[in-house]
């Protein structure tokens, strides 16, 4: 199989959560955009410690999950946004 072009990749951003685990960060985003609007998110977890978590989601759909994550009940918070992982200060 081929690799895709630079151009046909999806461009990802790199989001530090603060706050409860990986788990509570899914039901939020389901919670608020639904089935179709996590899969087009393209949520990977990339990194977890002990109250810190370290997400990648499609550039599209940076807005929907930051709105996501804030309207949850639960303590959770955005830290930062980033193009790259370097960029997050890792």
């Amino acid at each position: 199989m081929k690799a895709l072009k630079p151009s046909m990749k999806e461009n990802k951003r790199y989001l530090l959560v603060r706050g409860k685990g990986a788990n509570e960060i899914e039901k939020a985003i389901l919670n608020f955009v639904g089935v179709l609007g996590l899969s087009k998110c393209g949520l990977s977890f990339i990194s977890s410690k002990k109250d810190e978590v370290v997400i990648c989601v499609n550039r599209e759909a940076v807005d929907s999950v930051r709105a996501s994550i804030c309207m949850w009940p639960n303590k959770i918070e955005v830290v930062k946004v980033s193009g790259t992982l370097k960029g997050l200060g890792k």
